[in-house]
């Protein structure tokens, strides 16, 4: 086995900071040309390269405050609001002040880096400080312990390893966005560009039943388990790619579902989060039930779950206007039942659903194919990084 050494991250690179250019000044932004990476465009971003933020700046923005561009395969660290989004430099960026990035020395592979802060990454939030939010300081950064192989080519080896993982994992990905661009382009061409004079306006009801969801006592442990009923929030679709949903974190357990008003909905449930946040939209491979932050669409069997699935999708700005609240926007069930749609004629309907049959079938091979991927991913890199699993002699 090759020597490995242990050091601080501040050894491994030179830690850099990052600040936002005046917003009132427009010669800040606009025309800029400059990537400005926030925490926000990492929020659900499962790439592991990032080119572009929302925003961009201009070269008087970046010469305003403390940031700096960063180079090309810089790993981008959010070391606040939160902690631990991880992304590597796609090109010149900078950052705002919720960054600590890492310029990775010559002697440094940068891939290999970037898995070692994932590796970290709980460490570090744990080193957070702040009243009003955590936060990590570019002196707890420089000075956390670490354990590297010495030799980059052993980082580089351990790194191949990892990355050829994420490598499927993201072109699985990309195959299925390009799938639901199809979908998506079908439903625009057949419902919305093309209304034909037989489409019948109707609502959400006409589609399928309205199904609110329950919350068993958080104080009976009972009704939770690792292994029962599938029970979904809306924090199991906030941070996954993911278009089908099977379990969410936490099940329940038989008990639980009877003493609460929760109902166990069939595959093919279109999930519909109704609440904190509105538009969540997922379907169910198999028997679900929710919290109370759903208000999802059982499909008639004559409508089926693609009609219903790209109908949400369509009307979610709808929808959003509709919703009420003083403390935060929810669409009620009654709402969700009377949110209108059109409803396609017998013939239509069945084109757009063979045609979708397909892509959904193919969408979920490659979301269950990802899963294990990760799966495997994450019980390597523990392993991996800790030179518990030597790859000094292997020939990659």
């Amino acid at each position: 086995m090759k020597e490995w050494k242990n050091c601080t991250l501040g050894e491994l690179g030179n830690i850099v900071g990052g600040a936002t250019p005046s917003t009132k000044k427009f010669e800040n932004y606009e025309g800029g040309t400059i990537p400005w990476i926030t925490p926000k465009d990492l929020s659900g971003f499962l790439e592991r390269y990032i080119a572009q933020g929302e925003r961009n700046i201009t070269e008087a923005g970046l010469r305003s405050c403390s940031a700096q561009l960063l180079p090309k395969h810089s790993i981008l660290f959010s070391s606040r609001a939160p902690i631990g989004y991880i992304a590597i430099a796609a090109c010149e960026v900078c950052t705002n002040q919720g960054f600590k990035s890492i310029i990775p020395n010559n002697d440094v592979d940068y891939m290999f880096l970037y898995y070692l802060l994932k590796f970290k990454k709980g460490e570090i939030e744990n080193m957070g400080s702040g009243t009003t939010f955590k936060e990590v300081s570019a002196g707890v950064m420089k000075n956390i312990q670490v354990r590297v192989p010495a030799e980059k080519s052993v980082q580089i080896k351990i790194a191949k390893i990892l990355s050829s993982l994420d490598d499927k994992i993201e072109l699985n990905n990309r195959i299925n966005d390009n799938l639901e661009q199809q979908a998506q382009a079908y439903f625009q061409e057949l419902f919305i560009d093309n209304v034909a004079p037989e489409l019948v306006l109707g609502t959400i009801s006409d589609l399928g039943t309205v199904v609110g969801g329950s919350t068993p006592s958080k104080a009976k442990p009972e009704y939770y388990t690792t292994k029962g009923i599938a029970w979904i929030t809306p924090k199991d679709l906030s941070n996954n790619k993911v278009k089908f949903i099977s379990h969410g974190e936490h099940d329940i357990t038989e008990f639980g579902l009877k003493n609460s008003s929760a109902s166990i909905m069939p595959k093919g449930t279109v999930l519909f989060s109704s609440r904190a946040p509105i538009g969540y939209i997922a379907i169910s491979s198999g028997e679900v039930t929710t919290n109370q932050g759903f208000k999802s669409v059982v499909p008639k069997s004559e409508i089926g779950t693609a009609f219903v699935y790209y109908s949400l999708k369509h009307n979610l700005p709808i929808i959003e206007g509709m919703a009420s609240g003083s403390i935060f926007k929810e669409i009620s069930g009654n709402t969700m039942k009377n949110v209108p749609v059109f409803i396609p004629d017998t013939e239509t309907l069945a084109q757009f659903n063979h045609f979708c049959d397909f892509i959904f079938s193919q969408q979920q091979i490659l979301e269950e194919q990802n899963q294990s991927l990760a799966n495997l991913r994450d019980s390597l890199l523990p392993k991996l990084m800790s030179g518990e699993l030597d790859v000094s002699e292997l020939n990659i």
